[in-house]
């Protein structure tokens, strides 16, 4: 692989598209986003520009559909025979979204590794263009079954996690169990349509058996369960069979998800502990299959992002807690390779 010194960042996992639900512009600077953010108790760090400032050249973009809660009212009902509309509806707007920032060249969308490695071995720090983003299905109640996929992936869709909490397909998120009926036939379909499986949010049991169906696995947004208890996280099982595979797991930059026991109120986790996680996945599994997919703005804000992080850049500052000979496949390489390789 080409040596990167452009200095260009991969993030795995960023909710773009969600944020204009909650009615943010990231077309604006961020300083003018934070002066005006409808979104209350959680500062914004992404903006195009801010990505734009801070380098980053690609992504996977998600397509998230929010199921209905106390602080989400208008999201999908999940109790309902037919509530996978409402998530449709969701997923299909945010689509629309990130055409539109495509046609004002915001964006980049990129449906193959070969799209992926060009665009980001063109990246210009001098002249930075437009993002490059491969669509990221978070959670597939968007799909009324399996033979909706051939619709998302004519639409760009490259990366499905069938769950987020519990999903018409699978366990996920404190919402232990396994593939549901409908969420065998989906892995399956993903499979033969070159629809590669995000694990991220899985519950174990759904896992072991996703993995079996579709091997062609990443996490985009996953910290270890070693380090963090809970289903969230990936058991050291569960990140052996990823990287076994040739898959890449990315870092989350959230304080709860770096810290055991974190709370609202407590200080922000460092660098340095959010570094214990990559130093973890490296050490025991091999750097090569470690990536950045910090998820920032997605639910969260600079709050509960590591202390020290003022803007997206300040990722940054997590170079320093990291061999240094480590930095370039964590930042970019890794997720690149596996892109070229995989898409």
């Amino acid at each position: 692989m080409t040596t990167l010194s452009n200095g260009v960042i991969f993030d795995a996992h960023l909710d773009l598209a969600w944020g204009t639900q909650l009615g943010r512009d990231l077309t604006l600077s961020l300083e003018d986003l934070r002066e005006q953010d409808p979104v209350a108790g959680q500062t914004a760090c992404v903006t195009f520009s801010e990505l734009r400032r801070a380098n980053v050249a690609a992504c996977f973009g998600t397509l998230f559909a929010c199921p209905a809660s106390e602080d989400y009212p208008q999201g999908y009902d999940q109790t309902e025979r037919d509530g996978w509309k409402g998530a449709r509806r969701q997923a299909i707007s945010q689509l629309d979204q990130y055409r539109r920032w495509q046609d004002a060249g915001f964006i980049r969308l990129l449906g193959s590794g070969e799209e992926v490695a060009a665009h980001v071995r063109a990246w210009n720090p001098e002249a930075p263009g437009p993002l490059g983003v491969t669509l990221l299905m978070e959670g597939a109640d968007p799909l009324g079954s399996a033979s909706d996929l051939d619709f998302w992936r004519a639409a760009g869709v490259r990366l499905i996690g069938p769950a987020w909490g519990r999903t018409r397909y699978a366990g996920g998120t404190d919402a232990p169990g396994p593939l549901t009926g409908r969420g065998e036939e989906l892995l399956i379909a993903m499979r033969e349509g070159g629809v590669v499986l995000d694990a991220s949010h899985l519950d174990d049991a759904s896992f072991e058996q996703a993995v079996a169906l579709q091997p062609n696995v990443i996490a985009s947004h996953s910290n270890s369960r070693t380090l963090v208890a809970g289903n969230r996280h990936l058991s050291d099982e569960m990140a052996a069979a990823i990287t076994e595979r040739g898959g890449v797991i990315g870092l989350v930059a959230l304080s709860t998800f770096i810290r055991g026991g974190w709370q609202d109120g407590d200080p922000r986790a460092t660098f340095g502990e959010w570094a214990k996680h990559a130093r973890y996945y490296g050490e025991t599994f091999g750097w090569e299959h470690v990536g950045l997919g910090t998820d920032l703005d997605g639910g969260f804000g600079l709050e509960k992002a590591p202390a020290g992080m003022q803007v997206y850049g300040d990722v940054r500052r997590l170079q320093s807690e990291l061999p240094d000979e480590k930095w370039e496949g964590v930042r970019v390489g890794n997720w690149l390779k596996w892109a070229e390789a995989n898409l």
